[in-house]
């Protein structure tokens, strides 16, 4: 009984603060979007490489995901803004990088992919309440990081090195020795999400009725 009302006071609290997020004025939508796009900034500089490719292994993408569940679209904010100062000169891309040229070098598509990244995660995860559900938000996850995060980088990394290498070698390069990192990136990230996001609506979600007609006997 004791254990019970531990977690429906917890379901509560992460309503709240999701109802909370959503109410906020745009001020403070912005200051907690600059806070993110700092968090993913520190994210970066954990990094290493692997041999054959100068793309590094990161903490960004995990940084992205947290940005997109909590803020909803303003995650998207916090990555524009990470992308936007960075090519300001600010040197919080990875290595204490930055300015356009380090957008403009090989790896800058992935960080153009993780704007887009965050936006769509911000996006589903507001308007779609059955989203919310592990299985649901590791697809998510899996989902962007292969179409909205690779192939922008795949694209870059093509022309930044003149169009001068085939497929399967961008792809040993560019995709294959981070699957894995990635994958469990968006592992860890869909079981923290599911258990933060409230199952019920907290915005204008879109399938309330839905949810309503399966939680009825």
């Amino acid at each position: 009984m004791e254990l019970t009302l531990y977690i429906d006071k917890y379901k509560n609290t992460r309503y709240n603060f999701f109802r909370w997020r959503y109410q906020l004025d745009v001020v403070y939508k912005i200051s907690l979007a600059l806070c993110f796009a700092c968090l993913t900034g520190l994210l970066a500089q954990f990094r290493f490489y692997l041999p054959g490719t100068p793309v590094p292994v990161t903490g960004q993408v995990f940084g992205i995901f947290l940005a997109g569940i909590l803020l909803g679209t303003w995650g998207g904010v916090s990555q524009l803004m990470y992308l936007g100062i960075g090519a300001a000169g600010v040197p919080w891309f990875a290595g204490f990088n930055g300015g356009l040229l380090y957008i403009a070098g090989p790896t800058g598509g992935y960080i153009i992919g993780f704007v887009m990244a965050a936006f769509f995660i911000g996006y589903v995860v507001d308007r779609y309440i059955r989203s919310r559900s592990f299985l649901s938000t590791l697809a998510l996850m899996l989902f962007v990081t292969f179409i909205l995060i690779y192939i922008p980088g795949l694209i870059q990394f093509y022309l930044w090195t003149g169009a001068s290498i085939g497929i399967w070698e961008l792809l040993v390069m560019c995709v294959l020795p981070f699957v894995v990192a990635d994958f469990i990136k968006a592992v860890i990230a869909a079981v923290i999400a599911n258990g933060i996001t409230p199952k019920r609506a907290y915005g204008r979600e879109v399938d309330v009725d839905k949810m309503k007609s399966w939680h009825t006997p």
